[in-house]
């Protein structure tokens, strides 16, 4: 069997995760065809990710200017249940901001991912910690003519979190769903090892969430997160998407 080639390779590192929970009815709107929300423990989440993408390779061509740079993510969960029975535990994307302007048109054109290009810069203090000293995490982004930060303070070693627990089931997603032009839906792959993580201490998400994620997203944003990591990360390949599921005739229409 030939496997495919990567769409996409590169290495994701100290990704900032703070969690909050989301009424599903926010949700259900964004749940692509042939997917359903997943949830942990009854609890429908989304996460505020931000960390460095670095070392980028399209089809194994490296641009330059192109191969280092911060991305910050909205994201939520689901779950499709594939043809050998097993449950696929994926992300979809609500909005995703990079710096550079090529990479979002690039992501938009080849899988219809929400990127938007904007300024952003990190401040990062992990390089050290577990050894007994505290780490840092911090990303920021421009947009509405102001900066949004998102920031993680960590303490303790990092470790691959129980198979059963928040931290998996926030940090360990192989799958990626995103609806398309026409109302239906593609399936693809990611592939990394697990990841360790840090535990925090403390969070924060300094944001206009109206105006960066939408109106429907302002409450449940602003309320005191459920919980947050920083994870090490990894080198990560991503697979050329396939149609998952086509559009009926209403959807279709009504776009």
């Amino acid at each position: 069997m030939t496997h495919p080639r990567p769409f996409l390779t590169a290495a994701w590192r100290y990704l900032a995760m703070v969690n909050f929970e989301v009424p599903p009815d926010v949700l259900r709107p964004l749940v692509p065809r042939g997917t359903e929300l997943d949830t942990w423990q009854g609890a429908t989440l989304a996460s505020v990710v931000g960390f460095r993408f670095l070392e980028t390779r399209v089809l194994g061509f490296s641009i330059p200017g192109h191969r280092d740079f911060d991305e910050v993510n909205l994201r939520f969960y689901v779950r499709r249940r594939a043809g050998d029975g097993a449950w696929r535990r994926a992300v979809v994307f609500v909005r995703e901001l990079v710096p550079r302007r090529a990479i979002a048109l690039v992501a938009r054109w080849r899988y219809n991912e929400p990127y938007s290009a904007v300024r952003m810069r990190h401040e990062l203090d992990m390089a050290d910690a577990g050894d007994g000293l505290p780490g840092r995490a911090a990303y920021a982004w421009r947009l509405g003519g102001r900066w949004h930060k998102l920031e993680v303070r960590t303490v303790g070693e990092p470790r691959v979190p129980d198979a059963d627990s928040e931290g998996a089931f926030i940090a360990e997603h192989y799958w990626g769903y995103t609806v398309q032009r026409d109302g239906g839906c593609n399936e693809y792959r990611v592939e990394h090892p697990p990841w360790r993580v840090w535990r925090a201490t403390a969070a924060q998400l300094d944001c206009d969430v109206t105006a960066v994620y939408g109106a429907a997203f302002a409450e449940c944003l602003a309320s005191p997160a459920r919980s947050a990591f920083v994870a090490e990360g990894s080198p990560v390949s991503v697979y050329p998407g396939r149609r998952l599921a086509a559009p009926t005739a209403k959807s279709a229409r009504d776009l």
